[in-house]
């Protein structure tokens, strides 16, 4: 490991303990190291207030001057709530900036970096860029498409079904990864269900993590069967919005706004069906909602699996066996009529996680 590697795996370090509170801006950290002596940290905290570097700048004090300031992403350019960092780093008399990677957004991309050599600072780019990159996948997503990176969480047993065939699911994984998915809600800005969910749980769709963030809970519901003392609707923990169709019920439309609870409209005048996921995820993207935790039922799952709209699978497998062919599994729908035509799934990770296993990656889709 070189020592520019060494003090960016330090700057991501410092931008990954803020997971989940800099939301729509990215995770950032910095490290000012001067005469083989960190002088100053910093990582971006919440949306509005001071950038990384500056952070670092502050601590570092008069230890700037001739410096060198690693950042895992590049200082910003322009002028927003808060200053360019760019210029910042200039004004500090900083003599070296390592960048792990680019502003991922195609129209800033680069100008940071000008704004450094033009100063006559030396820049080096691409320390770290894969982990840089790996860690702002929610931003760097959302930045591009403007809609939320979707990530698609289930529970299952080894032979892959989700409840018994009496529809018993609680409990499928050990407590322990139940702890586990209440920081993966922490971590996203919103929380989607489908409405059987509600009716057959309650559940409360919130973070049970001291200090946790509670996400926008999304529920789809094609002719508004949520129940009006469900807990979504009356304990006001967190936003609550539903997505319905035109064949929504009219007088459960009123109420539940009346309640609070934000109720969209779907699809055309005149057709039945189903929500359609891209409309809500487009939606979504239009309220500034830059990741999205799917936590359906199979059906819900494959609706957006079979529009393309997953980005990462996230599945704890505990080590059981239910067996019974009318048991549910994670992932139904209408399905691949030919193997030939199945998603892959890349850059797999498996960890223990209690009892259980956590298989996390990347759906590959084929060119369509």
């Amino acid at each position: 490991m070189t020592n520019h590697e060494f003090y960016m795996r330090l700057a991501l370090q410092n931008a990954m303990a803020m997971k989940g509170q800099t939301d729509p801006n990215p995770l950032v950290g910095s490290v000012i190291v001067n005469d083989n002596r960190i002088v100053g940290v910093g990582a971006h905290m919440k949306a509005g207030e001071p950038h990384a570097e500056i952070h670092a700048i502050r601590m570092a004090g008069e230890h700037t001057r001739g410096a060198t300031i690693y950042v895992t992403l590049e200082p910003c350019s322009h002028h927003g709530r808060t200053g360019p960092c760019a210029v910042a780093i200039v004004e500090a008399g900083i003599r070296r900036v390592v960048i792990a990677a680019l502003d991922p957004n195609p129209l800033v991309s680069g100008r940071g970096v000008a704004i450094l050599r033009d100063a006559g600072i030396e820049v080096i780019v691409g320390v770290c860029e894969n982990e840089s990159r790996k860690m702002n996948e929610v931003f760097n997503t959302f930045i591009v498409r403007k809609t939320p990176f979707v990530t698609l969480k289930s529970a299952v047993t080894m032979d892959g079904k989700t409840a018994t065939y009496a529809s018993d699911s609680k409990w499928i994984t050990s407590e322990a990864a139940r702890e586990d998915v209440h920081l993966l809600r922490n971590q996203n800005a919103a929380i989607l269900v489908g409405v059987t969910t509600i009716i057959k749980d309650d559940s409360k769709l919130t973070t049970r993590l001291p200090n946790g963030r509670n996400p926008v809970r999304v529920i789809l519901d094609s002719t508004l069967r949520l129940p009006l003392d469900a807990k979504v609707v009356t304990d006001g923990e967190a936003p609550t919005w539903v997505f319905t169709t035109p064949s929504y019920d009219r007088a459960k439309k009123t109420a539940l706004e009346e309640a609070g609870v934000h109720v969209f409209l779907t699809g055309q005048a005149g057709q039945a069906g189903r929500v359609d996921p891209s409309e809500v995820v487009r939606t979504l993207g239009e309220k500034s909602i830059s990741s999205l935790l799917i936590e359906g039922g199979s059906e819900i799952n494959a609706s957006f699996f079979e529009a393309r709209l997953v980005d990462k699978l996230v599945i704890y497998m505990a080590p059981k066996l239910i067996g019974g062919r009318g048991a549910p599994t994670f992932l139904e729908g209408t399905g691949m009529e030919k193997m030939m035509d199945a998603v892959d799934v890349s850059e797999m990770s498996v960890e223990a996680v209690g009892n259980d296993f956590k298989f996390t990656g990347y759906p590959a889709y084929k060119e369509q």
